[in-house]
């Protein structure tokens, strides 16, 4: 099996939830590939961290145009997604679960067939992005109660699920049936899903930022086949991630017409659970390994996984592709990796640019049963050092002992993968997925937006699209205590340009919304095009766990009106979204923390005076003696049992 650095391989239910379904028990089962044309609606949803790469920028406008064509003729959903490979193994979209809509961060996965976030009576779950689900705010909320397809809870009379991880993470809750939504800029409505309401969660689960994750596998839980089965979409799906420093693209939910020129591979749902392509050769710098066709239909076959970060090839495939990477170098020096734990393949002298790499990296071509030929560029197989400038390592790694080859998202950046489903087929695209989510305008109607009303948490959400006249009395009930205000802006400064100034930035809106610097955090903040998102925070002052809401609505007012004025090294920006979060519950432990620290510290002081001097005459000592540079943690992923 891949080691604790793959994201997602093979794992079972605990518990199983369909008894009678031979794939309930996984956690992918992509036993469907297919759908070419649309047949039924799509919906389309971009992932954010983008801005166009000349290196891989695609000219073919008939494409293009014959995607816009396709969307104005059948009604899609668009949605952003954040966050990126590199820095958090993941991308996540926006889900709205729900009447009123509650917000959350979800994993694009194609290697779960469940989608599952953190519920209201969770007590053993982490602190993530967005607030739990809260059941009882919704008035379309249905607990899925026992029947014969399911496993049950027999106390509560109700349906549950449960997922374990090979890293020992695990996610367990009960079913829910609500309303889910797809954001203000769909053009396909809400529609009734089953999802997964977590009672606990551990691990790598219960410590990510994000909130959940959205299971694009093939199973009868998975939002893919619910939203097939109703009939609203076509039997296919596309993912398009971004290059390798901004990330971003599009997801497509539905059928699109492929371009001309996309490269398909057969999977076959019978031969895994997984969605799957039948490699059969790697070439490296024009010339093919010395491997047997078979080395890559070992086990479960070749394995795509959105979920995934890196690649992992089996052992001979894994030590042909090193040798022949490092034979076709030029000009570089192998150097240590940023992480001693592991044995990473790094070389520095590449420079920063990565539309530079082929200089000095060989292109790499995956060659299908059918002969077809996939391109892929050094930015497929690398990802930069952390520690060192224009350095770069392999991000493809040995699959341990298991014969499975594993391709995560690092192999997929910049080319647009359509899981043709209903054929049987996974289609590849070489293409700047920025730029190809910049060419599609949609033109179809939306669907309603999520309500600017108190849901989870009874907490507040706002458009800028507020009169430039006093903000109204009733924006905040006066019971209601203001916990945290996010807000969302859009810069015209390019990311690139903007990130070495993002601290200077945070003590600006500070200054602007008459607050302290510490309050203001920045959350988040992502390509768009040839500007920045940016997500920020305002906290409440000290020890507080509120804002007052006479200071909330000074800072709202100041942000809907435009008055926070910035200085022009920062370009300008729009106010896209604003939202308002209660305070978080503290437990007697937070709230006495501080106290009980001081009461330990003070004791400790006064029974060892002896120890005090030796600790400082030890640290004394030690002033001046070199400290190796702490080491990056070991990145978690998901991983199945």
């Amino acid at each position: 099996m891949p080691n604790s650095r793959a994201c997602v391989q093979i794992f079972f239910f605990l518990i199983a939830l369909l008894a009678d379904d031979p794939l309930a028990a996984a956690r992918s089962d992509p036993n469907k590939s297919n759908a070419s044309l649309p047949t039924g609606l799509a919906m389309i949803l971009p992932l954010v961290l983008s801005v166009p790469n000349s290196s891989r920028l695609s000219t073919r406008q008939d494409f293009h145009r014959q995607l816009r064509k396709d969307s104005s003729q059948k009604p899609n959903a668009r949605m952003r997604l954040h966050d990126d490979l590199l820095t958090n193994g993941y991308y996540t979209t926006r889900l709205w679960i729900g009447t009123p809509p509650q917000e959350f961060a979800l994993i694009v996965d194609s290697g779960s067939t469940v989608t599952y976030v953190p519920c209201s009576d969770c007590e053993q779950c982490g602190n993530h992005q967005d607030p739990r689900f809260q059941p009882e705010l919704s008035s379309t909320y249905q607990k899925v109660m026992c029947n014969i397809d399911c496993t049950c809870d027999d106390l509560r009379k109700v349906c549950i699920y449960e997922r374990q991880y090979a890293e020992q993470s695990s996610s367990s809750g009960v079913l829910g049936n609500d309303i889910i939504s797809f954001g203000k800029e769909s053009a396909l409505g809400p529609q009734r899903a089953v999802f997964g309401c977590e009672n606990a969660e551990t691990g790598d689960l219960f410590s990510q930022h994000a909130d959940g994750i959205i299971g694009l596998g093939s199973g009868p839980l998975s939002i893919m086949d619910q939203l097939v089965q109703k009939g609203v979409i076509s039997d296919s799906f596309s993912l398009c991630y971004g290059g390798m420093d901004v990330g971003g693209g599009a997801m497509v939910l539905g059928g699109i017409s492929p371009p001309p020129d996309m490269v398909f591979s057969r999977s076959d749902p019978v031969r895994s659970p997984y969605y799957n392509i039948e490699l059969k050769e790697l070439h490296v710098g024009g010339a093919p390994l010395p491997l047997p066709p078979k080395v890559f239909d070992g086990k479960h076959g070749t394995v795509l996984d959105s979920g995934t970060t890196y690649a992992y090839l089996p052992e001979a495939a894994f030590v042909a592709f090193r040798d022949a990477i490092i034979k076709n170098l030029h000009n570089l020096k192998q150097i240590r990796g940023p992480d001693p734990n592991y044995n990473d393949i790094c070389f520095s002298g590449a420079g920063s640019d990565p539309s530079q790499l082929s200089k000095s990296f060989p292109k790499v071509e995956m060659v299908f049963s059918n002969g077809h030929k996939m391109l892929l560029t050094p930015e497929n197989y690398l990802f930069r050092h952390s520690k060192v400038r224009g350095g770069y390592c392999l991000g493809v790694f040995q699959n341990g002992k298991d014969p499975t080859t594993l391709l995560g998202g690092i192999i997929v950046r910049n080319t647009l993968v359509t899981y043709d489903r209903q054929n049987q087929r996974i289609g590849f695209w070489n293409t700047n997925c920025s730029e190809l989510w910049e060419r599609l305008h949609m033109t179809t109607a939306p669907s309603p937006a999520p309500t600017s009303s108190i849901s989870r948490n009874s907490a507040l959400d706002g458009s800028p699209a507020l009169p430039p006249a006093v903000l109204p009395d009733g924006i905040i009930p006066g019971e209601f205590r203001v916990g945290v205000i996010t807000f969302e802006i859009s810069s015209d400064v390019k990311y690139s340009d903007l990130v070495p100034q993002v601290t200077k930035l945070a003590e600006y809106i500070a200054q602007e919304l008459e607050v302290n610097t510490y309050q203001v955090k920045l959350l988040n903040f992502t390509s768009e095009g040839n500007g920045t998102l940016l997500r920020c925070g305002v906290f409440p002052a000290g020890s507080s766990n509120y804002i007052s809401n006479t200071t909330a609505k000074k800072i709202i007012s100041r942000l809907t009106q435009h008055n926070v004025h910035l200085p022009d090294s920062f370009g300008s920006y729009q106010l896209v979204k604003w939202k308002i979060e209660p305070p978080q519950s503290r437990s007697w432990w937070q709230k006495h923390f501080l106290s009980v620290v001081v009461g330990l510290l003070v004791a400790v002081l006064l029974s060892s005076s002896t120890f005090l001097v030796r600790y400082i005459w030890r640290h004394r000592q030690a002033v001046g003696r070199y400290e190796a540079v702490n080491a990056a943690s070991p990145e978690q992923e998901l991983q199945q049992l």
